[in-house]
């Protein structure tokens, strides 16, 4: 078999876990298996170097962020693959561009275009372990570029997927996905298994497991993946394509995001162009615009809402309060004390009634609910931050813990 392995930075946080990861690696490849394996920095490694850059200036220049934090990945990858010599399992570590993974040049959150597989490809034929920095790439200019926060999960999908691996298993400090955050929710449990529609969701609605752009490409190459623990021989969860079965149960997780704030124009005239103008600049901005919410229009005037990364708040008001007054708008205000909390399963296609039972178990909470957004297997809706953890514990005993 021809097997990708991923682990994140808790799982190479120091010498001893280093040596760890080696010998699982050593093992597997003992087995008879081809190994690939991707890392990320050490842990707090990535932010102790953003930390230096800003010291050194308020707002750091975007390409030389990009060739400052890609050096985490070198350390961890270097130090592996010097443990595996020194166990005798033959081993090679390759930077990104040394791999070829090609990204565009959307510095600090770069999208993977192609992964060369040539030199992969040979160096696995001569059976040497290949370490692999996760995180990072090169663009046509041959600049060092990374693909932001968790983006060595998109490189080790976009790795198995581009070797035609048989599974890609990506190592981290929880042991799968769980209906809930058992932090917050002491009756979640662990999911055999998920459909790649489901942890899209999931990932796009503030879990933690995966990185979204990983599952993206999961599902765009049908990569089998397997979550589970760095720290335990214990299965994990696999993600898959759906099958009937899964339809059975109408919802499969419950998650929160806390990273969002939400911006509201006020008496906006209510004509055509207004979305365009304003959320052009904003896209522009490279700025994720999530949810919008118009309302009816009152005497020619509405008022519009939507939500972005809190990280991004202050630059999407700037983009926001320049075109203001171009449209018309009377007042712009922002709340980052909010919280979007989600639904998430296939069985919501084909089960009446789950919106309306979401709003009763939240109703009766005393949980207004400030905007909603559905999709086929999801309801997400914004809500006071200080209900975050209430609401993800009564929709988890609402929807799953009793069914």
């Amino acid at each position: 078999m021809l097997i990708v392995q991923k682990y994140g930075g808790t799982s190479v946080g120091s010498i001893e876990r280093i040596q760890e990861v080696a010998a699982r690696v050593a093992a597997t490849h003992d087995a008879g298996h081809q190994v690939a394996v991707v890392l990320s920095a050490m842990s707090g490694e990535t932010n102790r170097l953003l930390a230096l850059a800003r010291q050194i200036v308020e707002q750091p220049d975007a390409r030389e962020s990009d060739v400052l934090v890609s050096t985490g990945e070198q350390v961890s990858i270097a130090l592996l693959a010097m443990v595996l010599k020194e166990r005798g399992s033959p081993a090679v570590s390759l930077l990104g561009h040394q791999v070829r993974i090609e990204t565009d040049t959307a510095y600090g959150r770069a999208r993977i275009r192609q992964v060369q597989t040539t030199r992969l490809s040979n160096a696995l034929k001569d059976g040497n372990i290949v370490v692999i920095a996760g995180f990072q790439g090169v663009n046509a200019q041959q600049d060092i570029t990374t693909l932001g926060r968790g983006g060595s999960d998109t490189t080790s999908v976009a790795i198995a997927a581009a070797l035609q691996a048989d599974v890609c298993e990506i190592y981290t400090d929880v042991d799968g996905v769980y209906s809930a955050d058992p932090r917050i929710c002491p009756q979640a449990h662990k999911l055999e298994r998920i459909s790649y529609d489901e942890m899209l969701e999931l990932a796009s609605l503030g879990a933690k497991v995966l990185q979204i752009r990983s599952v993206e490409f999961a599902k765009r190459y049908q990569v089998p993946v397997h979550v589970r623990s760095s720290f335990s021989p214990d299965e994990g969860t696999w993600l898959v394509p759906e099958d009937q079965s899964m339809e059975e149960v109408t919802v499969s997780g419950v998650t929160s995001d806390l990273d969002q704030a939400k911006i509201t124009l006020m008496r906006v005239p209510d004509r055509p162009g207004l979305a365009a103008k304003l959320f052009a600049p904003i896209a522009q901005d490279n700025i994720v615009v999530d949810m919008i919410l118009q309302n009816a229009s009152v005497d020619e005037k509405t008022d519009v809402t939507f939500t972005v990364p809190r990280g991004d708040v202050h630059k999407a008001l700037e983009q926001v309060k320049n075109v203001a007054p171009e449209i018309g708008a009377e007042d712009v205000v922002y709340d980052t004390e909010v919280v979007k909390v989600s639904i998430v399963g296939l069985g919501m296609r084909s089960h009446a009634g789950v919106a309306s039972r979401m709003f009763e178990v939240l109703a009766a909470e005393g949980i207004n609910i400030q905007m909603i957004s559905t999709s086929e297997i999801k309801i997400s809706i914004v809500i006071a931050a200080k209900y975050a953890e209430l609401a993800v514990r009564v929709l988890h005993d609402a929807f799953i813990s009793s069914a």
